[in-house]
């Protein structure tokens, strides 16, 4: 498959400085309160000879538990909707939809872990990677049996996730750097539900109550 600035608000209570600088604390202060977000991102590919691909940018939106919208505008336009069940990745450019169990496609999103903290000792081992460009980093290691990627990592700032980079089992590693986070934001009723539209050529795992328009053969 082709797959914040934030003012954290902390509680009143003291914390210790030697527990702001960790990167898992930084995620757990960003992530407190936190239901929904979204923001923008850019992010770039490099293969495992040292070739970088083309760059692409775009806007996503989190909500949880377990719901995501990605869309990249440039230099091609695509949109990934996680709508809790399923996975929808739409390519205008192809006139192709491809569907899947969105339980297969969550081990390469360790963004969800932000709604949901709950996930992150569930779904990854984690540990402290120590600090690099200012930013402090969390690594995680997925459970998986069948991991999509060999590792990620998340880089905080004293506000926000800041960048990500994770390398996948071909040896190509991707990083993703994010910026104008809003919390919780309003989002609209229909963010997570993907319809495809007519004409388009719908593959994978559809399902009986799917809103799709298959091509007629």
């Amino acid at each position: 498959m082709r797959i914040h600035p934030l003012l954290v608000l902390l509680c009143a209570l003291p914390v210790s400085a030697h527990a702001a600088e960790t990167a898992r604390a930084r995620m757990e202060a960003f992530s407190n309160g936190l239901s929904s977000v979204s923001g923008r991102f850019s992010q770039s590919v490099t293969d495992a000879n040292g070739h970088q691909g083309d760059a692409s940018s775009g806007t996503f939106a989190l909500q949880a538990p377990r719901q995501f919208r990605w869309e990249t505008s440039t230099p091609y336009q695509q949109t990934i909707v996680a709508d809790g069940r399923r996975v929808w990745v739409y390519e205008p450019d192809l006139e192709q939809v491809s569907v899947r169990s969105q339980g297969v496609a969550e081990a390469q999103s360790p963004l969800t872990v932000l709604t949901d903290l709950s996930q992150l000792d569930r779904q990854y081992v984690a540990s402290e990677a120590g600090g690099r460009d200012g930013l402090a980093w969390l690594k995680l290691a997925s459970k998986a049996a069948e991991p999509e990627f060999e590792y990620a990592e998340l880089g905080f700032d004293a506000a926000a996730l800041v960048r990500m980079v994770f390398r996948d089992q071909l040896g190509n590693t991707t990083e993703i750097r994010f910026d104008d986070w809003q919390r919780n934001p309003k989002l609209a009723a229909d963010a997570f539900r993907f319809s495809p539209p007519a004409g388009v050529d719908v593959v994978g795992d559809v399902g009986p109550d799917a809103e799709v328009f298959p091509v007629a053969e």
